[in-house]
């Protein structure tokens, strides 16, 4: 018999996440039967905190149950033919150290996936956040060669993989961050334009400065105030990506504008929200055009990892605040 240790949500969050709304608790997992349901044991490897947490834990979510969630997870029991004691597996099933499953719910690392990469890039970089970056420039973005993209929290787990991406696809990219490190790291890894949105005097001549042109494309993770500012630069028929909201998942009380409709109809500009899962079919194209980018060295990653599964709420509030460079995950 193994006890799994589990996440619980314990109380809804009020505005920013505290340590407190989360329990740790042990689960006695069933043993594996042949010809049961459950043919395989995992324990968790890695497991990934991310934004999209925040608001979907509101609802989807009853107290009680599991913290939702992402891990890369290690079989270490297998009855079905189809997976190996050993395999890694990318897994959906929350915040616990050990689970059980059927197999259909599982999905493999990349065939080609070299040993000298670190697994852990599964939840970020070569997984869900690069799949977002890839997916939102190309189809919603729909960004050409020689356009400008603008992206906010443009060191984190997808807007650094956007600005990337841009630079691959010849565009210009100026990208926004919350600390001066950050900024260092967008020009190392090869953004034209950035800077600390914390530190600027006026946001709007911060934009304006970065390419008085305006842009073709804006990549957006902030929403709030960032995103009524930069919809002002830009370019006619103009392309707005709404990825996330960050500025605006831990309000206790709903912002209030100002408001976008008159940039939006002078400009003619599109904008389009989006949730990965929308291109589930397409999954095995990105994941395998990522890979090859990062292989190549076209696309360079950083992870912000802490160690041991007790410490998951502290990552998750932290990422939550912005301490986070490149993905952040924890390590068991």
């Amino acid at each position: 018999m193994v006890t799994a240790k589990v996440w619980i949500l314990e109380k809804h969050f009020e505005g920013f996440p505290k340590t407190s709304d989360f329990d740790l608790k042990k689960i006695e997992l069933p043993n594996l039967k042949d010809g049961g349901k459950w043919k395989l044991m995992l324990e968790s490897v890695f497991l990934s905190v991310d934004p999209y947490m925040r608001p979907y834990s509101q609802r989807d979510m009853k107290e009680g149950d599991i913290m939702i969630g992402t891990q890369v997870a290690r079989i270490v029991e297998s009855k079905n033919p189809a997976f190996t004691v050993g395999d890694f597996v990318v897994a959906r099933s929350g915040w616990r150290t050990h689970f059980i499953s059927g197999g259909k719910d599982l999905q493999r690392l990349p065939s080609s996936w070299p040993e000298s990469l670190p697994k852990s890039l599964a939840l970020g970089t070569v997984g869900m956040p690069g799949l977002t970056a890839y997916f939102g420039l190309l189809e919603v973005c729909k960004m050409k060669p020689g356009e400008t993209v603008l992206v906010n929290a443009a060191a984190g787990a997808v807007g650094s993989v956007v600005g990337q991406l841009a630079k691959i696809g010849g565009c210009k990219v100026v990208g926004c961050a919350g600390s001066d490190d950050k900024v260092a790291y967008l020009k190392e890894i090869g953004f034209d334009e950035a800077f600390n949105y914390k530190t600027v005097t006026s946001l709007d001549e911060a934009l304006h400065k970065a390419s008085p042109d305006g842009y073709d494309c804006f990549f957006d993770n902030v929403g709030g105030e960032f995103a009524s500012i930069a919809v002002n630069h830009m370019k006619k028929y103009g392309r707005i990506a709404v990825c996330g909201a960050i500025s605006q998942y831990n309000d206790s009380v709903p912002q209030k504008g100002p408001y976008i409709q008159i940039p939006m109809i002078f400009k003619e500009l599109r904008m389009e929200g989006f949730i990965v899962s929308r291109w589930n079919n397409r999954w095995e194209e990105g994941l395998k055009a990522l890979l090859k980018w990062v292989m190549e060295g076209k696309v360079k990653y950083h992870e912000q990892v802490t160690e041991g599964f007790e410490n998951m709420p502290m990552a998750f509030i932290g990422m939550l605040k912005g301490e986070n460079l490149g993905k952040a995950i924890v390590k068991v």
